[in-house]
């Protein structure tokens, strides 16, 4: 075994997503990546593909023992074939096995009280602790130093399950006192999506919070760069399974790539950006499948900044409209329409008013780790007690994403001649010079997206 330490120039976090694990053949593609980079100290991992869409089946509660001990098996075979691999370390089988049996347990009392958050967080949490175990040991028998450490450790949250927020003083101080010194000695290897409150509950950090969890560990060391590897080769100008001419973007500004995170480039989760803007650290989307392809390198400023970037697109929208008289001419009413929104965790991606009405969206697939949807009956009863509530529901958003694009005439021209036969349910331009961004019905969406993409982006 490789027993030498190496002081990087410049410190990495590395995230891997579920598909760049899903088993061993893909974890080993991924020690290459490693080991070809010496600067690469922390490294984070997804479950592997597959498990915590299992364990979300799980935490739903699964009352017939047998369903709920095939799902459970299913888990297993995708562990124990990476594990056979392996050739079953007898330490690591027998950790395994442990992170199994919790499975069982906490299944089992799902089966009996579903939906309960605490234990849901326990349960979806196993999934990236069986992944950090086996990728540990993988490197170790590539003749790398590496250990499993338990996020646990420094990833402190508040007490919400299902989408805990992040405590960053104390995030820094912990990865600080307990991770830096020895990044030296050996790779560390952690788990993406969870964390613990200040009791040291298990907590998660809602859907694709992997990479998020990156960011705010890269953050918190003090990383340079922060890599994200996934299943595609970057960023691209629209989804290119929808759109035969999108293509890979070498580079984007923060601001830009927050804009698709948001609006639905589906390969950077919404909350990354943010830790690396407050930290500076560069971040890079490539394809652990085929590395040699490069990616989409994400900074503070960029070389070109072309007016059109992009066209995002992301579905299954949920419009909420609130009407009340008692906005004429008064005050408050914004203020408190979303102070019951807070109340309820709840974000709101695009606004617009009238005199009397306001018109807000919410994405449906914004929900916390277990499924759950944000739009429930209490908060639509709290809301109901002050205004009359409308929820549409089908509608996509689509978001054309640039550069100087409040600040550039003909924009809307351009954008809005595509759109002469559709009907726009709302639309959101002004407040960001990076964005516009309107609702249509989902079930007329392909051919907008495709046709605004040809006129603004393919057309020379």
């Amino acid at each position: 075994m490789n027993t030498h330490t190496f002081s990087p120039v410049s410190l990495t976090v590395a995230k891997f997503g579920g598909t760049s694990v899903a088993d061993y053949a893909a974890m080993d593609r991924c020690a290459d990546i490693i080991l070809a980079d010496p600067s690469v100290r922390v490294v984070v991992v997804s479950a592997s593909s597959g498990v915590t869409n299992l364990l979300v089946a799980l935490s739903a509660g699964v009352a017939e023992n047998d369903k709920r001990l095939a799902l459970l098996g299913q888990i297993a075979a995708i562990q124990y074939q990476i594990l056979d691999a392996l050739g079953r370390p007898a330490e690591v089988a027998a950790t395994l096995d442990q992170l199994l049996t919790e499975m069982d347990k906490h299944s089992a009392s799902l089966a009996h009280l579903p939906g309960e958050p605490a234990r849901v967080d326990a349960l979806l949490a196993l999934g990236e602790q069986c992944s950090s175990l086996l990728f540990a040991e993988l490197l170790r028998q590539r003749g790398e130093p590496a250990r499993a450490r338990d996020v646990r450790e420094v990833m402190r949250t508040d007490s919400h399950h299902g989408r805990a927020t992040p405590q960053l003083q104390e995030l820094a101080q912990l990865a600080q006192g307990r991770w830096a010194v020895g990044l030296n000695a050996e790779r560390i290897v952690t788990q993406g999506f969870i964390g613990a409150d200040a009791d040291g509950n298990t907590t998660t950090l809602g859907r694709g919070g992997s990479d998020f969890s990156a960011a705010l560990l890269a953050e918190a060391l003090g990383a340079d760069n922060l890599a994200i590897w996934t299943d595609v080769d970057g960023i691209y100008s629209c989804d290119p399974r929808l759109v035969s001419g999108a293509r890979p973007i070498p580079e984007l500004s923060f601001d830009e790539a927050a804009e698709m995170a948001t609006f639905g480039a589906k390969v950077l989760h919404p909350a990354t950006i943010l830790p690396a803007v407050r930290s500076g650290c560069a971040v890079f989307v490539g394809c652990s499948r085929s590395p040699e392809l490069g990616g989409t390198w994400i900074r503070n400023q960029t070389e070109l900044n072309p007016v059109y970037r992009a066209v995002s697109l992301r579905r299954n929208q949920t419009l909420l409209t609130v009407h009340s008289l008692n906005m004429l001419h008064a005050q408050g009413f914004l203020a408190e329409l979303f102070a019951i929104l807070a109340r309820h965790r709840i974000s709101v991606d695009l606004i617009t008013t009238s005199e009397v009405s306001v018109a807000l969206t919410l994405d449906s697939t914004g929900s916390d780790s277990g499924g759950r949807e944000l739009l429930t009956p209490a908060l639509l009863e709290e809301l109901g007690q002050m205004c009359r509530v409308e929820v549409e529901t089908g509608l996509a958003l689509v978001a054309v994403i640039g550069n100087r694009i409040a600040t550039t005439a003909g924009v809307g021209k351009r954008v809005f001649e595509v759109l002469e036969n559709h009907n726009v349910r709302m639309i959101c331009q002004g407040a960001s010079a990076h964005n516009l961004c309107f609702l249509v019905d989902g079930s007329e969406v392909d051919p907008v997206v495709q046709e605004l993409h040809g006129r603004l982006l393919e057309q020379v």
